[in-house]
């Protein structure tokens, strides 16, 4: 069975709508509101990714934060990739990470490639199956683990104005 079939109710996505300068607003606004809802609860983690392109070299980061402290930090490069195989491999990662943590029950992922993130759920998606399966087992597992564990996707914009966010897009640009 599918992760879509199954948990459902586990998954959420929020996207950024950019046709209006108050929908940015209240979207930065609701980041960070999560960052510092998350910040108080160690069950609780908070994924920041980035990821860019340049003379074919992918580089993406990854910063997990944990009770309001940046616990991992994670820089992976590679050539001739795609940014949707690039992306799904720093999300698979992220995901990975958190929910090997002791004791994590809430993830949040803060990217700017959202409809990527989608594709985790779409079993039309066969391009990328061998990141889409992996991604579902460290899914499923999280989920059987506990009823109430979920997973968040946020997509950040450009346009928006999120210091947390910032920071992982410098360090992107910086390792370039």
């Amino acid at each position: 069975m599918c992760l879509i079939n199954i948990f459902s109710s586990h998954f959420f996505f929020h996207p950024v709508f950019k046709h209006k300068d108050s929908n940015l607003e209240d979207h930065s606004n609701k980041l960070n509101d999560i960052a510092i809802t998350y910040s108080l609860n160690h069950s609780h983690t908070l994924i920041i990714s980035d990821m860019g392109i340049k003379n074919n070299i992918t580089t993406s980061i990854v910063h997990i934060h944990v009770h309001d402290r940046p616990i991992i930090k994670t820089i992976h490069h590679a050539t001739n990739v795609t940014s949707t195989e690039a992306e799904l491999f720093t999300i698979r990662c992220s995901i990975n990470q958190a929910i090997n943590l002791p004791g994590i029950s809430k993830i949040v992922v803060v990217t700017g490639f959202i409809h990527v993130a989608k594709k985790i759920f779409d079993l039309a998606t066969y391009l990328f199956q061998l990141q889409l399966v992996a991604i579902s087992e460290e899914l499923r597992k999280f989920f059987i683990t506990n009823i109430n564990n979920s997973i968040k996707f946020w997509e950040y914009s450009s346009c928006c104005d999120w210091p947390l966010f910032k920071a992982v897009d410098r360090d992107t640009k910086l390792l370039h």
